[in-house]
């Protein structure tokens, strides 16, 4: 039997789009774009740290980090993510989302800061110090994710709510932007004022002493654009459907809203009473949850799983990419500095052409063609690209095809956020009950960071060349470039399949979405 809804929540449901929707967005949107912005900055000064810490005297090229400690530098804040996902979503269910917004933002930027600072008197010291701020870093960027996602869309108005939950992912795009523009405008700044010759000519003044100074500023940057958020983080109130469905205060709820919807809205006790008497329904762990989202929650992991897989896999790999095509010369043709400045234009490049534009045609388009048809469009495109790239890969490794080359590889990443990036985002939020609504959301994207770090660690390995001594420092032999894109194809058509398993949410309400307009028999089963 269905219930009528709280007209606290019907309030929020059918609200015009208003400034406060905005604030939101920003509010939400600055953690994400620090989130970006420090877990994609670490790929443009890998080469760099090499350099400095891990130099061989009289070796022909320039020193590089050792596979294991370059895994370590790029995975480890991967791996506080999955932590921090699971456990921020877990707490921000059972504490209420506002508690714990604060606590994952102040983590980010004490940690970021700390990563800048890591100091020691061996390569070894500085790099287990690095690992251990970024494992803790990567904690409060975890908790981000499930936190950002189910604010805004309890928050949102149905008719544009896919639209508001993608802006808030969308402001990754800029976080990747800022951390390109950022490292160009430092590292040039350090060539004018610190000459030094190629590797080539002079190995050991090629790497100018100040030159450690560059990747640590680069790290400790990451922290202003989220410090700067969090008064106002701490001013926005708890959710109305949080403090209503879950923490069982319609009262509470409807004053709330009626400040930031500056409208009147009526606590209804009587409904209130209502809520009260019901049960707290089913847990996570019980077959009512099963059987009623069992099968979204499969979808939701399985799909953010494959799609990490190919996206962060590309990410990782893209600077042997522009090395092979010809972006970024042989290592030891530059001085340390000038390295990091070719890596991060090239990025740079790549996040303007098809990154951020990406996120915002998922922004303009979700709530007119919905989540299930991007999602789709997106994983079968990506799937066509990487065969694309994959298939003739020789023909792409000639010097006149190279631009045609970076248009198929921009155009993969393209359809990756204008398709299942920011789907695999937004859908989470808006399917699952509001009690376990950011706990799914924290599982869906920890499955998608235990993708991403299969991507990352797995494809550092498979992308390296079959003959082991052209093959990178330490590395053992691998697949090579272009079976690597193969099995990135194969990926990318697995998550085309599995999307079939996700609803589409486009103009309902979260209510109807998770069925708890309806009134159901609780189990008596377990709560998580």
């Amino acid at each position: 039997m269905a219930r009528e809804q709280l007209q606290v929540l019907n309030a929020l449901d059918v609200a015009k789009t208003q400034w406060y929707h905005f604030t939101a967005i920003i509010i939400a949107g600055m953690g994400f774009f620090t989130d970006a912005y420090d877990l994609f900055c670490i790929s443009l000064v890998t080469k760099l740290l090499g350099r400095i810490y891990y130099h061989v005297d009289g070796a022909e090229k320039p020193g590089t980090l050792p596979p294991n400690v370059s895994a370590a530098v790029n995975g480890v804040a991967f791996c506080g993510t999955l932590a921090g996902q699971l456990f921020f979503g877990w707490l921000g269910d059972k504490l209420g989302r506002k508690k714990v917004y604060g606590m994952t933002l102040m983590l980010m930027v004490i940690c970021s800061v700390a990563s800048g600072l890591s100091f020691g008197h061996t390569p070894k010291s500085v790099m287990a110090t690095l690992c251990f701020f970024r494992f803790w870093l990567g904690f409060g960027i975890g908790g981000d994710y499930p936190l950002s996602a189910t604010i805004m869309s309890e928050y949102a108005n149905k008719k544009t709510r896919g639209a508001f939950i993608a802006a808030v992912f969308a402001m990754q795009g800029f976080g990747i932007l800022t951390g390109g523009i950022f490292a160009i405008i430092l590292s040039s700044a350090f060539k004018t004022m610190f000459e030094a010759p190629p590797y080539e000519v002079d190995a050991l003044r090629s790497t100018v002493s100040q030159a450690d100074y560059v990747w640590r500023i680069i790290l400790m940057v990451g922290s202003l654009p989220a410090a700067l958020t969090y008064y106002w983080r701490m001013k926005m109130p708890e959710t109305a459907r949080y403090t209503a469905l879950v923490a069982k205060n319609a009262k509470q709820a409807a004053s709330d809203m009626s400040k930031v919807l500056q409208m009147d809205i009526e606590a209804e006790p009587q409904k209130i009473v209502q809520i009260e008497k019901q049960k707290s329904g089913f847990g996570l762990f019980s077959k009512e949850f099963a059987k009623r989202h069992g099968l979204h929650l499969l979808g939701t992991t399985s799909t953010w799983f494959l799609l990490d897989i190919a996206f962060y896999s590309q990410n990782l790999f893209q600077k042997d990419i522009f090395s092979a095509i010809g972006w970024i010369p042989s290592a030891k043709s530059m001085n340390a500095i000038e390295e990091v400045f070719r890596i991060a234009r090239a990025q740079t490049l790549i996040a303007l052409c098809s990154t951020v534009p990406g996120y915002w045609f998922t922004v303009a388009f979700i709530d007119k063609i919905g989540r299930f048809a991007i999602q789709l469009m997106g994983f079968f495109f990506m799937t066509v690209f990487m065969f694309a790239l994959a298939i003739p890969y020789d023909h792409w490794t000639h010097k006149d095809n190279r631009i045609g080359f970076v248009v198929m590889y921009s155009l993969t990443f393209f359809f990756a956020n204008f398709g299942p990036n920011a789907t695999t985002f937004v859908v989470p939020a808006e399917i699952f009950p509001a009690r376990l609504r950011s706990t799914c959301h924290g599982i869906s994207a920890a499955s998608g960071k235990l993708g991403a770090i299969v991507g990352a660690f797995g494809f550092l390995y498979l992308a390296q060349n079959k003959d082991k001594s052209k093959a990178d420092a330490g590395y053992p032999a691998g697949i090579g470039v272009k079976n690597s894109l193969i099995v990135l194809g194969v990926v990318n058509a697995l998550g085309f399949l599995f999307t079939f398993l996700v609803p589409e949410s486009k103009g309902k309400s979260l209510e109807e979405m998770s069925g708890e307009n309806e009134d159901h028999e609780p189990q008596g089963e377990a709560e998580l």
